[in-house]
């Protein structure tokens, strides 16, 4: 006892018979008051010790009723923020977060109690602790918990394993969140839940859907960019950028807008990119920062892109995306521009050239024979290309291999048309030998 003396013993005591007796009798909200009058006698004497002991002992009770469990749980949730210190506030948690373990009527102020407590561990550098701790509840099987409290839960448990670098774990909690559950309107969905008195509001704290739809692309993009995935990078960015309150404020969508750009510039060539590359290019607020049009349009022009020329001219637009919203591109990003450089200029001579030599091809990629043939072999085993090298001659084929069917098939076109032209010729002739007899007979 810390402050109370036999006074308080003695006033809990009385309490305790006052409990028994609603206990029995069944009477819900008798027994309510009671268990919230004991715990506001230990909170407004300052004995955290005895508080604790308390909560264990009523929830232990012979043929406890639930919602006296549930009412004392949620009433010393409400002194955890008004403990003396940080010890005595984990201890108080704890206590309600054992009696609380394996019972479905206190699920929800569970897990925020174990949200609270992994807030503390992070606080104190406890990073690991703080993600098992979360990692424990499966908030997305919690029917009562509003649908915004849900997620921020998740995300919070993806934002922990990716501060603890366990990326896998973070992949799969992110998938309990389906991204069309940020295109639903909330002002219907709002409505929809009046009638329904199952689904708790969610508390003040948690953020409306648009930002948790903010927070989970940031989250998208922090996962992401440790195995350098440009593309789906560029597709989080492409999300965040659609968000209302961004596309109003051009301090918020002018940066948004250029890392889009960048990670498209830095995605290897493939249909996606190609859509999105012309999705952004029809984009009006593109003509805000011109010169990444300028670098949008060298991309889906058929021409050979100068290395140094472009990166003179970008080098420090490139530099200043550390300043900028999400930082840095990347550490090997202007190694990888450099690449899809020259990926996009043996693309444009394959479209120019069926056959060509190695050495004429390194002089219009500006690069030596070596780099040449290797970056060739890469996009060829990578399928972003169809050629052949003969290396004794060092020359490049272009050409399609084609399959024994199409050739037989291209050969039975071709005879239908002989034969069709020579079908016509003998019309024809036939045609002027009758109008040549007709003609001597007159």
């Amino acid at each position: 006892m810390e402050n109370g003396g036999g006074n308080l013993e003695a006033q809990i005591e009385l309490l305790l018979n006052v409990e028994k007796q609603m206990r029995q009798a069944g009477d819900v909200a008798g027994i309510r008051k009671a268990v919230t009058d004991i715990l506001l006698l230990c909170f407004e004497a300052g004995a955290w010790n005895t508080l604790n002991e308390q909560i264990v002992l009523i929830s232990k009770r012979r043929g406890q009723l639930k919602q006296a469990v549930q009412a004392m749980v949620q009433q010393a949730m409400q002194y955890i923020d008004q403990t003396p210190d940080v010890d005595t506030k984990i201890e108080l948690i704890k206590t309600l977060n054992n009696i609380s373990a394996g019972k479905i009527y206190v699920e929800i102020e569970r897990a925020r109690l174990i949200k609270k407590l992994a807030k503390i561990k992070e606080e104190q550098g406890q990073i690991a602790e703080a993600a098992d701790l979360m990692q424990e509840v499966a908030v997305e099987t919690f029917g009562a918990m509003a649908k915004t409290e849900k997620i921020a839960f998740i995300l919070e448990q993806v934002r922990l394993c990716l501060d603890r670098q366990d990326y896998v774990r973070a992949q799969i909690l992110s998938r309990k969140i389906s991204t069309r559950v940020f295109e639903v309107d909330p002002s219907k969905e709002k409505k929809k839940k009046e009638g329904d008195g199952i689904v708790e509001e969610a508390p003040a704290d948690i953020p409306s859907l648009l930002e948790l739809k903010r927070i989970y692309y940031q989250l998208m993009i922090r996962y992401y960019s440790h195995s350098n995935d440009y593309l789906e990078i560029c597709r989080c960015y492409k999300s965040i950028y659609e968000i209302p309150s961004i596309k109003e404020d051009p301090a918020e969508w002018i940066p948004v807008l250029r890392k889009i750009c960048w990670y498209l510039v830095l995605s290897p060539h493939d249909p996606m990119q190609s859509s999105l590359l012309n999705s952004t290019l029809e984009d009006k607020n593109l003509s805000e920062i011109s010169h990444f049009r300028s670098l949008l349009k060298q991309l889906v022009t058929m021409e050979v892109i100068q290395w140094t020329a472009l990166w003179n001219t970008f080098k420090d637009e490139f530099e200043n995306e550390k300043k900028m919203l999400g930082g840095s591109l990347g550490e090997k990003a202007a190694e990888d521009l450099r690449l899809r450089v020259i990926e996009h200029n043996i693309l444009v001579v394959s479209k120019y050239y069926s056959r060509i030599t190695l050495q004429r091809l390194a002089d219009l990629l500006c690069l030596t024979f070596q780099e040449t043939e290797k970056h060739l072999s890469e996009m060829v085993v990578s399928k972003a290309l169809v050629a052949k090298i003969d290396r004794p001659i060092g020359v490049v084929s272009f050409q399609t291999a084609k399959d024994s069917n199409d050739i037989l098939n291209l050969w039975s076109t071709n005879l239908e048309k002989l034969l069709d032209l020579v079908e016509k010729s003998c019309h024809q002739i036939h045609k002027e030998t009758m109008v040549h007899k007709a003609a001597l007979k007159v």
